[in-house]
């Protein structure tokens, strides 16, 4: 039986009042300060953003679009400045279009819609991997190359592009969660879909890594869904406050969890007390970061992510072959390595806490 931490002593008596209905608090949407989504703004393609677009490249070549999961977050935003980077630097015709929903759905109409137009190149982030399958078939099927990222499983893709080995990823998050738990007590994971190979990949490492090296350290509930949107993340950590009043940290995978999750342990008095960790960039996260809501995030940059999706899909287009130690033209993906049709880049994950946060300005 692990021990109780006093500062949490009173969380019984006032759990009960994390589970009045949103509609009662004042915070509202985290969409007011940036950090939101754009939210389910109809049906069909009218929801669809572009950023870039043959302005920024200009090219008479190739044509190559970057699919997002979704527009309008932080993340996506900042992959978006890696494809204007290329295109301005290589001439190509490369731009990012998406949906703002967070929905797989909405991705595939973006994606046929994009067939339609006749482009020659994919570089897709997908929402649900398993949900694009049938449009990237028929992609490949009409010769347009397709190039894949968070999706190491995918069957009907090029190249599928990764910063690091997922598993590495999840097991160091757990290290900096168990860090600050003190090894032991209850927690939480988050993930933006339960379709994410890469979100699930990092939990279900680092649930195991954690059994193996942390035995006083428990797992309560169930992997927690939050659709890539920091005010259902904010939702389900009130739930898990209420539910669970001696959990004393959370891991989580989507840009968006960690800041949906500090800003309900802020409001709930407890960042002395849980410990929140997890994938974002600092923009969004530096506001919890500095009033310590949020303990950590961890990152690679989606700028050079996107850099290098749109470099890989040149060079398919291009004939040239995929060799261990290719370099990409850019940091992080100068030596890539090879696992069937997985590339790899040599980036390490960046660490962002408090003390460090200044240095980064995305």
């Amino acid at each position: 039986m692990t021990s109780i931490n006093p500062k949490r002593r009173m969380r019984a008596a006032v759990a009960t009042a994390l589970a009045v209905p949103l509609f009662l608090t004042a915070c509202g949407s985290l969409e007011e300060d940036g950090a939101g989504t754009d939210g389910d703004t109809g049906g069909g393609t009218e929801d669809t953003e572009e950023t870039g677009g043959e302005a920024a490249g200009g090219g008479d070549g190739a044509t190559i679009v970057t699919v997002p999961k979704l527009t309008g977050v932080s993340w996506f935003d900042r992959m978006g400045e890696g494809v204007d980077r290329y295109a301005e630097e290589t001439g190509t015709d490369a731009y990012m279009q998406g949906s703002g929903q967070a929905d797989a759905n909405a991705q595939v109409r973006v994606i046929e819609d994009l067939l339609a137009s006749e482009v020659d190149a994919l570089a897709v982030v997908p929402f649900q991997p398993d949900a694009v399958e049938q449009v990237l078939g028929q992609a490949m099927s009409d010769d347009v190359v397709v190039i894949t990222h968070e999706a190491p499983e995918i069957e009907n893709a090029d190249w599928d592009l990764e910063a690091f080995r997922n598993e590495d990823y999840g097991r160091n998050l757990m290290d900096e969660l168990a860090s600050r738990m003190g090894e032991e007590g209850q927690y939480a994971l988050m993930v933006g879909s339960l379709s994410s190979a890469t979100h699930m990949a990092w939990v279900t490492s680092a649930q195991e890594h954690q059994e193996e090296n942390y035995p006083d350290m428990e797992m309560v509930g169930d992997i927690v869904e939050t659709s890539d949107d920091s005010q259902i993340a904010y939702e389900r950590m009130q739930e898990l406050l209420s539910a669970y009043p001696d959990i004393a940290g959370v891991q989580g995978s989507a840009s968006t969890d960690v800041v949906g999750a500090g800003q309900a342990v802020d409001e709930a008095g407890y960042s002395e007390d849980v410990a929140v960790v997890g994938t974002s960039v600092p923009n969004d996260a530096r506001a919890g970061l500095e009033n310590g809501s949020i303990d950590l995030i961890t990152f690679w940059d989606p700028a050079d992510a996107g850099y290098a999706m749109n470099s890989l899909a040149q060079a398919v287009l291009d004939g040239e072959e995929i060799t261990d130690g290719m370099d990409l033209g850019v940091q992080g993906y100068e030596e890539v390595t090879l696992d069937g049709k997985v590339v790899y880049g040599d980036e390490a994950w960046i660490t962002v806490t408090q003390d460090n946060v200044d240095e980064y300005d995305f």
